[in-house]
């Protein structure tokens, strides 16, 4: 485990590989899982002020699903969920032939709405769990993800390089430089071993 600032972060983060396939696993996360997509109460607010302006980017049965549930419901566990479609794939997963993606980011890169997608969603395989005292950041394995565990290794990046940008945005850029200066001390003690 390595720490940083208020936070414990798994050496998967450093030691593992992932980059997304999107033509091999076809966005199935946003259509697989127990519940829908972690939101933080941030994200909520962002979600009901510009909910008219991302509606046009969703489907109609994705419209149809938050005019009856809300923009996020609670789930099992009592976290703050994005609402489903029929208990199934995420309210605001769309579609580009086979493969599912997200109608809140369609809505972000058309200038509609300032927020990009939920930070679970961007940081995914990367979990973060909030303690009292730390957030512990975590890789997530997840079957459907073998495709992206082997385009990351073949391309040999690791998950935090992948998840450069929702690392920064979550935790800030001293934050990822000094993952990334961990990173590297790692990796010179591992050479002179």
């Amino acid at each position: 485990m390595i720490e940083i600032g208020k936070t414990i972060i798994s050496r998967d983060l450093i030691d593992k590989k992932f980059v997304c396939d999107l033509k091999k696993c076809k966005g199935i996360c946003c259509v697989e899982g127990d519940s829908g997509a972690p939101l933080e109460k941030k994200e909520i607010k962002l979600l009901e002020k510009d909910i008219e302006k991302i509606f046009p980017y969703l489907r109609e049965e994705g419209r149809k699903a938050i005019e009856e549930q809300g923009v996020y419901v609670i789930d099992w566990d009592s976290e703050y969920v994005t609402p489903l479609i029929n208990n199934v794939e995420c309210a605001y997963a769309v579609f580009d032939g086979d493969i599912a993606l997200c109608g809140i980011e369609k809505a972000y890169f058309a200038g509609a709405t300032t927020f990009r997608k939920p930070i679970s969603c961007y940081l995914y395989p990367v979990r973060v769990k909030k303690f009292i005292k730390f957030d512990a950041v975590n890789y997530d394995r997840w079957d459907i993800c073998k495709p992206a565990v082997a385009n990351g290794n073949e391309l040999n990046v690791p998950v935090y390089r992948f998840l450069k940008k929702p690392l920064e945005q979550k935790f800030g850029k001293e934050w990822y430089n000094n993952l990334e200066l961990v990173a590297k001390e790692l990796k010179k003690a591992n050479l002179d071993k």
